[in-house]
Protein backbone atom coordinates (compact mmCIF):
# COMPACT_ATOMS: atom_id res chain seq x y z
CA UNK A 1 0.00 0.00 0.00
CA UNK A 2 1.24 3.28 -0.92
CA UNK A 3 0.60 5.81 1.98
CA UNK A 4 0.78 9.79 1.57
CA UNK A 5 0.59 11.40 5.50
CA UNK A 6 0.14 14.84 5.50
CA UNK A 7 0.34 17.12 8.33
CA UNK A 8 0.67 21.08 9.33
CA UNK A 9 4.29 20.97 10.09
CA UNK A 10 7.08 18.84 11.50
CA UNK A 11 7.82 20.96 14.36
CA UNK A 12 8.15 19.57 18.15
CA UNK A 13 4.77 18.56 18.74
CA UNK A 14 3.41 15.37 20.10
CA UNK A 15 1.12 15.39 16.53
CA UNK A 16 4.13 15.16 14.71
CA UNK A 17 6.18 12.75 16.43
CA UNK A 18 2.81 10.53 16.19
CA UNK A 19 3.24 10.86 11.94
CA UNK A 20 6.80 10.30 12.48
CA UNK A 21 5.91 6.86 14.31
CA UNK A 22 3.57 5.57 12.21
CA UNK A 23 5.40 6.23 8.82
CA UNK A 24 8.25 4.16 10.35
CA UNK A 25 6.41 1.30 11.12
CA UNK A 26 4.15 1.46 8.34
CA UNK A 27 7.50 1.55 6.21
CA UNK A 28 8.91 -1.85 8.64
CA UNK A 29 5.78 -3.59 7.73
CA UNK A 30 6.35 -3.34 4.03
CA UNK A 31 4.50 -0.48 2.95
CA UNK A 32 5.60 2.42 0.99
CA UNK A 33 5.12 5.91 2.63
CA UNK A 34 6.13 9.86 2.09
CA UNK A 35 5.21 12.61 4.33
CA UNK A 36 4.28 15.90 2.71
CA UNK A 37 4.09 19.46 4.94
CA UNK A 38 2.82 22.73 4.90
CA UNK A 39 4.87 25.04 6.77
CA UNK A 40 7.60 25.78 8.86
CA UNK A 41 10.84 23.77 9.71
CA UNK A 42 11.70 20.01 10.35
CA UNK A 43 12.12 19.53 13.33
CA UNK A 44 10.97 16.01 14.37
CA UNK A 45 11.25 13.51 11.65
CA UNK A 46 11.26 9.97 10.95
CA UNK A 47 13.56 7.70 12.22
CA UNK A 48 13.84 5.83 8.80
CA UNK A 49 16.19 8.24 6.22
CA UNK A 50 14.41 6.90 3.26
CA UNK A 51 11.00 8.01 3.94
CA UNK A 52 10.92 11.22 1.79
CA UNK A 53 9.55 14.52 3.53
CA UNK A 54 8.56 17.09 0.99
CA UNK A 55 7.61 20.73 1.71
CA UNK A 56 4.76 22.06 0.04
CA UNK A 57 5.04 25.70 0.73
CA UNK A 58 2.18 27.21 2.12
CA UNK A 59 3.02 30.32 3.77
CA UNK A 60 -0.04 32.24 3.77
CA UNK A 61 -3.93 31.91 2.10
CA UNK A 62 -2.34 33.41 -1.07
CA UNK A 63 0.28 30.82 -1.28
CA UNK A 64 -2.56 28.01 -1.60
CA UNK A 65 -2.45 27.48 -5.25
CA UNK A 66 1.54 27.29 -5.70
CA UNK A 67 1.02 24.45 -2.31
CA UNK A 68 -1.79 23.09 -4.17
CA UNK A 69 0.29 22.25 -7.12
CA UNK A 70 3.33 20.95 -5.44
CA UNK A 71 0.64 18.28 -4.00
CA UNK A 72 -0.91 17.72 -7.29
CA UNK A 73 2.34 16.79 -8.51
CA UNK A 74 2.90 13.97 -5.38
CA UNK A 75 -0.19 12.67 -6.01
CA UNK A 76 0.59 12.10 -9.85
CA UNK A 77 3.64 11.18 -9.19
CA UNK A 78 3.51 8.93 -5.98
CA UNK A 79 0.07 7.43 -6.52
CA UNK A 80 -1.13 6.80 -2.78
CA UNK A 81 -3.71 4.55 -1.84
CA UNK A 82 -4.40 6.73 1.15
CA UNK A 83 -3.62 10.19 1.86
CA UNK A 84 -4.10 10.45 5.86
CA UNK A 85 -4.08 14.65 7.12
CA UNK A 86 -3.12 15.67 10.57
CA UNK A 87 -4.07 19.22 12.30
CA UNK A 88 -6.49 21.31 11.00
CA UNK A 89 -4.63 23.35 8.56
CA UNK A 90 -3.86 20.07 6.96
CA UNK A 91 -7.19 18.41 7.24
CA UNK A 92 -8.53 21.36 5.33
CA UNK A 93 -6.16 21.95 2.84
CA UNK A 94 -6.28 18.13 2.20
CA UNK A 95 -10.30 18.48 1.61
CA UNK A 96 -10.31 21.60 -0.77
CA UNK A 97 -7.52 19.93 -3.08
CA UNK A 98 -9.97 17.21 -2.98
CA UNK A 99 -12.46 18.82 -4.76
CA UNK A 100 -9.86 19.61 -7.71
CA UNK A 101 -7.54 16.23 -7.91
CA UNK A 102 -8.64 12.55 -7.12
CA UNK A 103 -7.62 11.01 -3.62
CA UNK A 104 -8.57 7.05 -3.60
CA UNK A 105 -9.47 7.88 0.13
CA UNK A 106 -8.79 10.45 2.71
CA UNK A 107 -8.50 10.02 6.26
CA UNK A 108 -8.38 13.54 8.13
CA UNK A 109 -7.33 13.50 12.02
CA UNK A 110 -7.48 16.09 14.37
CA UNK A 111 -5.42 15.87 17.64
CA UNK A 112 -7.43 18.52 19.85
CA UNK A 113 -10.64 19.24 21.62
CA UNK A 114 -9.94 22.73 20.45
CA UNK A 115 -8.14 23.13 17.06
CA UNK A 116 -9.18 27.13 16.39
CA UNK A 117 -12.33 29.59 16.92
CA UNK A 118 -15.43 29.16 14.68
CA UNK A 119 -14.18 29.90 11.47
CA UNK A 120 -11.94 26.76 11.97
CA UNK A 121 -15.15 24.87 13.07
CA UNK A 122 -16.80 25.79 10.03
CA UNK A 123 -14.56 24.95 7.84
CA UNK A 124 -14.58 21.71 9.32
CA UNK A 125 -18.64 20.93 9.08
CA UNK A 126 -18.57 22.34 5.33
CA UNK A 127 -15.55 20.59 4.20
CA UNK A 128 -16.64 17.14 5.96
CA UNK A 129 -18.29 15.30 3.23
CA UNK A 130 -14.90 15.70 1.33
CA UNK A 131 -13.24 13.12 3.45
CA UNK A 132 -13.66 10.00 3.69
CA UNK A 133 -13.26 9.31 7.87
CA UNK A 134 -12.71 11.94 9.99
CA UNK A 135 -11.10 11.19 13.38
CA UNK A 136 -10.12 12.97 16.71
CA UNK A 137 -7.39 11.64 19.35
CA UNK A 138 -9.41 11.14 22.41
CA UNK A 139 -13.43 10.65 23.23
CA UNK A 140 -13.29 13.89 25.24
CA UNK A 141 -11.99 15.33 22.01
CA UNK A 142 -14.28 13.74 19.64
CA UNK A 143 -17.81 14.51 21.44
CA UNK A 144 -16.52 18.24 21.17
CA UNK A 145 -15.96 18.57 17.85
CA UNK A 146 -19.50 17.19 17.51
CA UNK A 147 -20.81 19.42 20.16
CA UNK A 148 -19.09 22.56 18.25
CA UNK A 149 -20.53 21.02 14.79
CA UNK A 150 -17.60 20.66 13.53
CA UNK A 151 -18.47 17.44 12.39
CA UNK A 152 -22.51 15.26 12.32
CA UNK A 153 -23.36 13.27 15.36
CA UNK A 154 -22.02 10.41 13.92
CA UNK A 155 -19.04 11.70 11.83
CA UNK A 156 -16.56 11.31 13.75
CA UNK A 157 -14.68 8.21 15.60
CA UNK A 158 -11.77 7.83 18.11
CA UNK A 159 -8.51 6.38 17.08
CA UNK A 160 -5.63 6.93 20.24
CA UNK A 161 -2.42 8.14 19.42
CA UNK A 162 -0.10 5.27 20.53
CA UNK A 163 3.45 5.25 21.34
CA UNK A 164 6.74 3.68 20.65
CA UNK A 165 7.19 1.46 24.46
CA UNK A 166 10.50 1.00 23.57
CA UNK A 167 11.35 4.53 23.59
CA UNK A 168 10.00 4.81 26.81
CA UNK A 169 11.18 2.16 29.44
CA UNK A 170 12.75 2.41 33.03
CA UNK A 171 14.85 -0.17 31.58
CA UNK A 172 18.93 1.11 31.02
CA UNK A 173 18.07 4.27 31.84
CA UNK A 174 20.74 6.50 33.34
CA UNK A 175 18.51 7.92 36.06
CA UNK A 176 20.91 10.58 37.13
CA UNK A 177 21.10 12.69 33.67
CA UNK A 178 19.61 15.27 34.82
CA UNK A 179 20.37 15.39 38.52
CA UNK A 180 24.15 15.93 37.02
CA UNK A 181 23.99 18.08 34.29
CA UNK A 182 21.92 20.70 36.72
CA UNK A 183 23.69 20.08 40.04
CA UNK A 184 20.83 18.63 41.82
CA UNK A 185 20.81 16.80 44.98
CA UNK A 186 19.73 13.09 45.05
CA UNK A 187 17.06 14.49 47.66
CA UNK A 188 15.62 16.89 45.96
CA UNK A 189 11.95 15.75 44.98
CA UNK A 190 11.44 16.86 40.92
CA UNK A 191 8.53 17.47 39.25
CA UNK A 192 8.46 17.48 35.21
CA UNK A 193 6.04 19.22 32.88
CA UNK A 194 6.97 18.49 28.70
CA UNK A 195 5.23 20.72 26.63
CA UNK A 196 6.11 23.52 23.93
CA UNK A 197 5.33 27.72 25.36
CA UNK A 198 1.59 27.61 23.73
CA UNK A 199 -1.37 29.16 25.53
CA UNK A 200 -2.60 26.01 25.73
CA UNK A 201 -0.54 24.44 28.03
CA UNK A 202 -1.00 27.21 30.78
CA UNK A 203 2.20 27.42 31.94
CA UNK A 204 1.32 30.47 34.66
CA UNK A 205 -0.74 27.89 35.67
CA UNK A 206 1.86 25.59 37.01
CA UNK A 207 4.40 28.26 38.18
CA UNK A 208 1.31 29.46 40.48
CA UNK A 209 0.77 26.06 41.66
CA UNK A 210 4.45 25.45 42.27
CA UNK A 211 4.73 28.60 44.20
CA UNK A 212 2.06 27.73 46.30
CA UNK A 213 3.37 24.44 47.02
CA UNK A 214 6.84 25.39 47.47
CA UNK A 215 5.70 28.01 50.86
CA UNK A 216 4.89 24.37 52.36
CA UNK A 217 8.58 23.23 52.52
CA UNK A 218 11.85 24.42 54.03
CA UNK A 219 14.71 25.37 52.03
CA UNK A 220 15.84 21.63 52.76
CA UNK A 221 13.50 19.63 51.07
CA UNK A 222 11.18 21.99 48.57
CA UNK A 223 10.84 20.07 45.51
CA UNK A 224 12.11 21.82 42.32
CA UNK A 225 10.14 21.94 38.85
CA UNK A 226 11.73 21.41 35.68
CA UNK A 227 10.11 22.44 32.43
CA UNK A 228 11.23 21.08 28.43
CA UNK A 229 10.28 22.75 26.07
CA UNK A 230 10.69 25.64 23.28
CA UNK A 231 7.95 27.32 21.64
CA UNK A 232 6.26 31.33 21.72
CA UNK A 233 9.65 33.37 22.63
CA UNK A 234 6.84 36.07 23.84
CA UNK A 235 5.57 33.41 26.69
CA UNK A 236 9.05 32.26 27.61
CA UNK A 237 9.69 35.58 28.87
CA UNK A 238 6.35 35.96 30.55
CA UNK A 239 7.27 32.51 32.45
CA UNK A 240 10.64 33.61 33.32
CA UNK A 241 8.72 37.14 35.24
CA UNK A 242 6.32 34.86 36.88
CA UNK A 243 9.59 32.83 38.28
CA UNK A 244 11.06 35.77 38.94
CA UNK A 245 8.16 37.33 40.84
CA UNK A 246 7.36 34.27 42.85
CA UNK A 247 11.21 34.04 43.87
CA UNK A 248 11.43 31.13 42.04
CA UNK A 249 15.05 31.56 40.41
CA UNK A 250 16.71 28.39 42.30
CA UNK A 251 13.80 25.93 42.35
CA UNK A 252 12.54 26.29 38.58
CA UNK A 253 14.89 24.94 35.75
CA UNK A 254 13.37 25.73 31.90
CA UNK A 255 15.44 23.33 29.64
CA UNK A 256 14.54 24.57 26.67
CA UNK A 257 14.07 21.80 23.88
CA UNK A 258 15.33 18.48 24.30
CA UNK A 259 15.85 15.54 22.55
CA UNK A 260 16.14 13.01 25.61
CA UNK A 261 12.57 13.20 27.10
CA UNK A 262 12.85 9.56 28.05
CA UNK A 263 15.87 10.18 29.54
CA UNK A 264 14.64 13.50 32.28
CA UNK A 265 11.24 11.77 32.75
CA UNK A 266 12.75 8.84 34.35
CA UNK A 267 15.23 11.28 36.18
CA UNK A 268 12.10 12.95 37.20
CA UNK A 269 9.96 11.85 40.51
CA UNK A 270 6.44 12.96 39.45
CA UNK A 271 5.04 14.46 36.41
CA UNK A 272 3.03 17.46 35.95
CA UNK A 273 0.65 18.60 33.03
CA UNK A 274 -0.97 21.81 33.71
CA UNK A 275 -3.16 22.49 30.24
CA UNK A 276 -6.13 24.26 29.52
CA UNK A 277 -7.26 22.20 26.51
CA UNK A 278 -5.90 18.78 24.82
CA UNK A 279 -6.49 16.31 22.46
CA UNK A 280 -4.24 13.50 23.83
CA UNK A 281 -1.99 14.61 25.65
CA UNK A 282 0.73 11.76 24.26
CA UNK A 283 3.55 13.28 26.98
CA UNK A 284 1.09 11.78 29.68
CA UNK A 285 1.43 8.19 27.92
CA UNK A 286 5.01 8.51 27.81
CA UNK A 287 5.14 9.58 31.22
CA UNK A 288 3.32 6.76 32.45
CA UNK A 289 5.09 4.41 30.30
CA UNK A 290 8.12 5.14 32.03
CA UNK A 291 6.52 4.07 35.61
CA UNK A 292 6.09 7.92 37.01
CA UNK A 293 3.38 9.28 38.88
CA UNK A 294 1.06 11.97 37.00
CA UNK A 295 -0.59 14.85 38.08
CA UNK A 296 -2.49 16.44 35.57
CA UNK A 297 -5.32 18.98 34.90
CA UNK A 298 -8.70 17.15 33.62
CA UNK A 299 -8.11 19.16 29.93
CA UNK A 300 -9.44 16.78 27.38
CA UNK A 301 -8.02 12.86 26.90
CA UNK A 302 -6.26 12.95 29.84
CA UNK A 303 -8.60 11.17 32.29
CA UNK A 304 -8.86 8.55 29.40
CA UNK A 305 -4.95 8.20 29.48
CA UNK A 306 -4.69 7.90 33.22
CA UNK A 307 -7.83 5.51 34.34
CA UNK A 308 -7.31 5.56 38.12
CA UNK A 309 -4.03 6.19 38.08
CA UNK A 310 -2.46 9.02 39.39
CA UNK A 311 -4.37 12.56 40.49
CA UNK A 312 -6.43 14.59 38.16
CA UNK A 313 -7.64 18.17 38.81
CA UNK A 314 -9.60 20.56 36.96
CA UNK A 315 -8.03 23.06 34.46
CA UNK A 316 -7.08 26.80 35.39
CA UNK A 317 -7.31 25.93 39.42
CA UNK A 318 -3.59 26.55 40.36
CA UNK A 319 -5.01 26.05 44.41
CA UNK A 320 -6.23 22.85 43.42
CA UNK A 321 -3.17 21.71 41.26
CA UNK A 322 -0.97 22.24 44.45
CA UNK A 323 -3.23 20.29 46.83
CA UNK A 324 -2.29 17.74 44.24
CA UNK A 325 1.08 17.66 43.79
CA UNK A 326 1.36 18.32 47.91
CA UNK A 327 -1.16 14.93 47.90
CA UNK A 328 1.32 13.02 45.79
CA UNK A 329 4.41 14.35 48.11
CA UNK A 330 2.56 12.14 50.98
CA UNK A 331 2.64 9.04 49.26
CA UNK A 332 4.43 6.31 50.28
CA UNK A 333 7.40 4.38 48.06
CA UNK A 334 5.55 1.67 47.66
CA UNK A 335 2.54 3.30 46.85
CA UNK A 336 4.42 5.17 43.94
CA UNK A 337 5.61 1.56 42.78
CA UNK A 338 2.17 -0.09 42.27
CA UNK A 339 0.79 2.98 40.55
CA UNK A 340 3.64 2.69 37.96
CA UNK A 341 3.10 -0.30 37.48
CA UNK A 342 -0.41 0.03 36.99
CA UNK A 343 0.09 3.24 35.07
CA UNK A 344 2.52 1.26 32.47
CA UNK A 345 0.32 -1.77 32.14
CA UNK A 346 -2.63 0.74 31.04
CA UNK A 347 -0.17 1.98 28.20
CA UNK A 348 0.66 -1.35 27.13
CA UNK A 349 -2.90 -2.15 26.87
CA UNK A 350 -4.52 0.85 25.07
CA UNK A 351 -1.41 2.81 23.69
CA UNK A 352 1.14 0.94 22.47
CA UNK A 353 2.15 1.93 18.45
CA UNK A 354 1.69 -1.68 17.49
CA UNK A 355 -2.17 -1.40 18.42
CA UNK A 356 -2.40 2.32 16.76
CA UNK A 357 -0.76 0.98 13.49
CA UNK A 358 -3.67 -2.27 13.48
CA UNK A 359 -6.28 0.06 13.65
CA UNK A 360 -5.07 2.61 11.02
CA UNK A 361 -4.63 0.04 8.67
CA UNK A 362 -8.14 -1.42 9.00
CA UNK A 363 -9.30 2.36 8.22
CA UNK A 364 -6.80 2.15 5.80
CA UNK A 365 -7.79 -0.93 3.84
CA UNK A 366 -11.66 -0.98 4.49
Amino acid sequence: MKILYLITGLGGGGAEKVVCDLADNMVKIGHKVKIAYLTGSVVVRPENSSIELIYLNLSNVSSFYSAFKNYRKILSIFKPDVVHAHMVHANIFARLSRVFVNVPRLICTAHSRNEGGKLRMLAYRFTHNLSNITTNVSNDASQNFIKLKAVPVSGISTVYNGINLNKFNVININNQSIRDEFDISDGAILFLAVGRFHEAKDYPNLIAAFSTLCKKYNDKNTPILLIAGDGDIGLIEDTKKLILENDLSSRVILLGRRNDISEIINSSDFFVLSSKYEGLPTVLIEAMACKKFIISTDCGGSSEILGDTGILVPTENSEALANAMSEALTYSKEEIRLNGLKARKRVEELFSLEGSVEKWLSLYEN
